[in-house]
């Protein structure tokens, strides 16, 4: 199974859900891309996901461009500006989600309630990535 996962700068949201899918099966052949790539990771997503265990800092922000012309069996969208420009893909794709999250890094405020929107988004991340594993991946 090859599941892409996309967002607009696939710094933050993307990256913890490639974490977490790529976690629930390491035979899962999981990318994520950007539609606008930052060529960065959020350092607070990163953080936040090796808070509970998961290193994503070997990662890499990359262009959608990069994987166009590729198979895949699900190409989800996590943020609502990448299902808007989600760009035809040449490629086959059998699905195309859109499983949308708050942006944690446009989160003003305190230091600890931004921290508290990267934890919160992170968790309903796993728990929405799980339910898709559970219902679409999981035993195929």
């Amino acid at each position: 199974m090859k599941v892409l996962i996309l967002c607009t700068g696939n710094s933050c949201r993307s990256q913890m859900a490639h974490g977490f899918l790529q976690s629930f099966n390491p035979e899962l052949t999981v990318c994520s891309a950007g539609t606008e790539a930052s060529g960065k990771l959020n350092q607070q997503a990163v953080a936040a996901m090796k808070e509970i265990g998961l290193d994503i800092s070997h990662h890499t922000s990359d262009s959608v461009e990069k994987y166009l012309n590729d198979e895949w069996d699900y190409v989800i969208t996590v943020c609502g500006g990448a299902n808007e420009s989600c760009p035809a893909f040449t490629g086959k794709v059998k699905h195309r989600l859109h499983i949308g999250f708050d942006d944690p890094s446009h989160a003003v405020g305190t230091d600890e309630f931004i921290w508290s929107e990267f934890i919160r988004v992170r968790d309903e991340i796993k728990e929405r990535f799980w339910k898709f594993y559970e219902e679409n991946l999981k035993m195929k």
